[in-house]
C-alpha cells in the first residue's frame, strides 16, 4: 500500500514539474525556481522521459519545444493538477489558518507602489503562508502561467477569467504648468497634433494613436513627440520636468495632479479606462487563500488613494 502511494505521488509530481518545465519554457528558470541546479532539472526531465518511454520536449540552443506527446501529457496533466488543487482548496477552506502557495503578478510600477507594501502587510498578518510576487511589463497569461492571482489593468477578455474590480482607474491627459505656460493649452483634440506627445510604448499595441471619447462620439488622435519611453515612471518623470503631454493612470498621476505639479487638460474627453482588477482563473473551489487575498485588497487598496 506505501509503495502504491508512494508511486501516486511520484506520479503527481511529475505532472506538476513537467507543467512547470512546459509553462516557463527553460529549463535554467524551472532550476531558478525550484531551487536547484541545471544538470539536476535535466537529470529528472530525461528519467521521467525514460519511465514514459516518449520524448517530450526537443532541446534546443534557444528554447525548449514539446513534441506530440509532450503536448498530450501537458493537456492531461492540467485538469488532474487542477482538480486536485480545487480538492485541497474545498479541504483548506475548512480551516481557520492561511496556508500554502499564493503566486500573484502585478505590472512594474503598480506592482511595486502599492501591490507590494500591502502583500507585506497580508503576510504579516498570514505567517503559514508562502507568497511570491511577480512584477512584469504585461499581464500573464493566466491560462498557462503558473500565477494564481493576475493584478491586471483593465477587464481581461478571456470569459475563462473571472476579474474583481479593485479600484477606478480613468487614464487622464496632463502636462506640467510649465510646458502649457510656453506652448499653450490645447482646446480640442486637433490641437494635440501641434503639442510635443510623450508616448509610452507598451505591449503590442497602436501607442501612437490616443482615443478618446465625448458626449457619446469617439475621437482618434494620431500624436507625435520628441520623447517615448517603454516605462511609465521614465514617461512621467519626463512630464514632469516639463517635455510635453503625457496619457497616465489616474493611479499615477492623481498625486501630482493634487500638488499642482500636472494639470488635467480637456477633461471633457474620456480616454478609455484602465481600472484596476483581481484576476484569476475560474473553478469549482476557489482556494481560500486567493479569497482572502482579494478581498484584503479590496478593502485596503482604495484606502490608499483616498483623499
Amino acid at each position: 500500500m506505501n509503495k502504491s502511494k508512494d508511486s501516486i505521488a511520484s506520479t503527481t509530481d511529475d505532472l506538476a514539474f513537467f507543467t512547470r518545465v512546459a509553462t516557463q519554457g527553460s529549463l535554467t528558470a524551472v532550476a531558478r525556481a525550484l531551487g536547484l541546479s541545471l544538470p539536476a532539472i535535466s537529470k529528472r526531465l530525461t528519467l521521467l522521459e525514460q519511465r514514459l518511454g516518449v520524448q517530450l520536449i526537443r532541446r534546443t540552443t534557444r528554447r525548449l519545444e514539446l513534441t506530440p506527446e509532450g503536448q498530450l501529457y501537458l493537456e492531461g496533466a492540467r485538469p488532474i493538477l487542477r482538480q486536485l488543487e480545487e480538492l485541497e482548496s474545498a479541504l483548506g477552506n475548512r480551516q481557520p489558518t492561511l496556508k500554502g502557495k499564493l503566486d500573484i503578478n502585478a505590472s512594474f510600477g503598480f506592482g511595486r507602489r502599492h501591490v507590494a507594501p500591502l502583500l507585506s502587510a497580508f503576510a504579516a498578518q498570514n505567517p503559514q503562508l508562502e507568497l511570491s510576487l511577480n512584477l512584469s511589463s504585461q499581464p500573464v497569461n493566466l491560462l498557462d502561467a503558473s500565477i494564481d492571482i493576475d493584478i491586471r489593468v483593465g477587464e481581461p477578455p478571456d470569459s475563462r477569467l473571472i476579474a474583481h474590480h479593485l479600484l477606478d482607474n480613468p487614464r487622464l491627459l496632463c502636462a506640467a504648468p510649465a510646458y502649457l505656460a510656453r506652448q499653450g493649452v490645447p482646446s480640442s483634440m486637433a490641437d494635440l497634433a501641434r503639442h510635443n506627445c510623450i508616448v509610452l510604448k507598451q505591449y503590442d499595441s497602436d501607442y501612437a494613436t490616443w482615443r478618446f471619447s465625448r458626449d457619446g462620439q469617439t475621437y482618434s488622435q494620431k500624436v507625435t513627440g520628441s520623447l517615448s519611453s517603454n516605462d511609465g515612471e521614465v514617461v512621467m518623470r519626463l512630464a514632469l520636468d516639463g517635455h510635453g503631454l503625457v496619457l497616465r493612470s489616474w493611479w499615477d498621476a492623481h498625486e501630482y495632479l493634487a500638488r499642482g505639479e500636472l494639470v488635467q487638460v480637456l477633461p471633457e474627453y474620456e480616454a478609455p479606462r484602465a481600472d484596476i482588477y483581481a484576476v484569476y482563473q475560474q473553478r469549482r473551489h476557489v482556494p481560500q487563500r486567493i479569497g482572502a487575498f482579494i478581498q484584503y485588497l479590496g478593502c485596503t487598496l482604495p484606502a490608499r488613494f483616498a483623499s
